[in-house]
């Protein structure tokens, strides 16, 4: 597979100087840490760096073409390898991860959602190389630039290639999904995330079903979870679709039959005639979802049950990500990647079911991107809280302090703590004893709540 001269042409507004040097390339880059001989160099300008400014050292370390934005020109009369201009080089970028796309024999899996979009794409890789040479975006890589990463960095080899495509304005999905053209698509949920862009769930849905469009106009299948009420509604006249959920009637039927000591789901699948159990390795119902939702996929590419079984046996924790450790008296949950109030519900939930410690301790920190329903959610936690019988709760940010307020007004024997500053959570952490409680730390990815996990990691080790 290369990038020919052909598809140079084909890049919208691209003008090609020494069009007769340029050879055909088998890798694309807008990296110079990391890039190839023989390879095409895109000058992507950031928000911290600037690619022009690194054309040099590309073609020193083998770029054997290189792609600008035009009125950029006249800054490289000194290059000596075939100049592609263009209008818009992250556009460009896209163009070229599209024109690989359709070059690749993989079958693309796309995936979004709310919540679970990462973990599910990790639980769905696992899953399916059990039969299938399966590549997939690496870390968070979901943007108008990684996808097209993603993409671009895929081997000939691959015969399934599983993405995240992420948002947070309108039209980012649309972008990613007319790159990715996938064969399948699955929206993992709709919940109350990025509403200060995108203003309500119904915004929400409209943003992310540009992936469900994308696919169908590709004559592929799409994954409906059917417990989502706005999914379902809007999908509900699509035939070329597979159904799961843990309520009513659904192609791909989940139940949680129970739990072991410290946690664990047992999941109960059924598909047509079939029916199995599975004991996850992962934590939480709301990964017991994203286990369901992968299986549904598995189940539609034909993955036998012993093939399903195998790979859920060997799934990992995603650090971050309702990411357990246990230590000696105690248990670390650390969810502390981001925050939405779906999210801190299934953390919060996920606490009482653990039986082997009868104390429970959050450690939490304002959730994000709200909008005008921000205090309103931070609120309700209160009575989520009670409900859930936690023991001790611990808050920090602006947002929190609402929660603190509203705990107060209720007559309980929770014990509670609000903190102004980082340092007195520290200190406060510093000075108590965990010994036989489970503790869940998290917040919005800019409360940086990793830090409090790490001080109780290194308390207890």
């Amino acid at each position: 597979m290369k990038i020919t001269l052909a598809d140079i042409f084909n890049l919208n507004g691209s003008v090609i100087y020494n069009p007769t040097e340029f050879k055909a390339v088998s890798s694309v880059s807008t990296d110079t840490r990391n890039i190839r001989k023989n390879s095409l160099f895109v000058a992507i300008k950031g928000a911290k760096f600037d690619g022009h400014k690194f054309i040099d050292e590309a073609v020193n370390k083998g770029a054997s073409a290189i792609v600008i934005n035009k009125r950029n020109l006249k800054d490289f009369d000194h290059i000596n390898v075939p100049i592609i201009t263009v209008p818009n080089t992250i556009k460009a970028y896209g163009e070229l991860a599209h024109i690989w796309r359709s070059k690749l024999k993989a079958k693309v899996i796309s995936i979004t959602g709310s919540n679970g979009k990462t973990t599910t794409k990790e639980i769905l890789a696992t899953i399916l190389s059990e039969k299938f040479k399966t590549e997939k975006s690496i870390a968070n890589n979901n943007n108008h630039i990684g996808v097209p990463l993603t993409i671009l960095s895929t081997k000939s080899s691959c015969e399934v290639l599983i993405l995240e495509h992420g948002t947070n304005h309108f039209n980012e999905i649309k972008y990613t999904a007319e790159i990715a053209s996938p064969d399948y698509a699955l929206i993992t949920n709709i919940g109350d995330s990025h509403l200060e862009y995108l203003i309500d769930q119904d915004g929400v849905y409209k943003e992310k079903s540009a992936l469900l469009n994308s696919t169908l106009v590709n004559n592929g299948v799409i994954f409906v979870n059917n417990d989502s009420v706005i999914i379902k509604k809007n999908t509900k006249k699509i035939s070329s679709k597979v159904t799961f959920g843990f309520k009513g009637k659904c192609d791909v039927k989940g139940k949680i039959t129970g739990y072991t000591e410290d946690g664990r789901t047992k999941l109960s699948v059924s598909y047509k005639t079939i029916n199995y159990e599975v004991t996850l390795p992962i934590y939480g119902r709301s990964n017991a979802q994203n286990v369901l939702a992968a299986v549904a996929v598995a189940q539609h590419l034909k993955l036998s049950i012993k093939h399903i079984k195998s790979g859920v046996s060997k799934l990992k924790q995603i650090p971050g990500r309702l990411s357990v450790q246990k230590f000696d008296n105690m248990m670390l949950i650390d969810d502390t990647y981001n925050a939405n109030p779906a999210s801190m519900e299934a953390a919060i939930i996920l606490l009482k079911g653990i039986k082997s410690y009868k104390v429970k301790t959050i450690i939490i920190g304002d959730m994000f991107e709200l909008g005008s329903q921000a205090v309103t959610y931070h609120k309700s936690l209160a009575g989520l809280i009670t409900k859930n019988k936690i023991n001790n709760v611990m808050m920090i940010g602006k947002l929190m302090s609402h929660l603190d307020k509203e705990l107060r007004k209720i007559k309980t024997s929770i014990n509670i703590n609000y903190f102004i500053n980082r340092r007195t959570l520290k200190s406060f952490i510093n000075k108590n004893d965990f010994s036989d409680q489970v503790i869940l730390v998290k917040g919005s990815r800019g409360m940086k709540m990793e830090e409090f996990a790490e001080q109780i990691r290194n308390k207890a080790a």
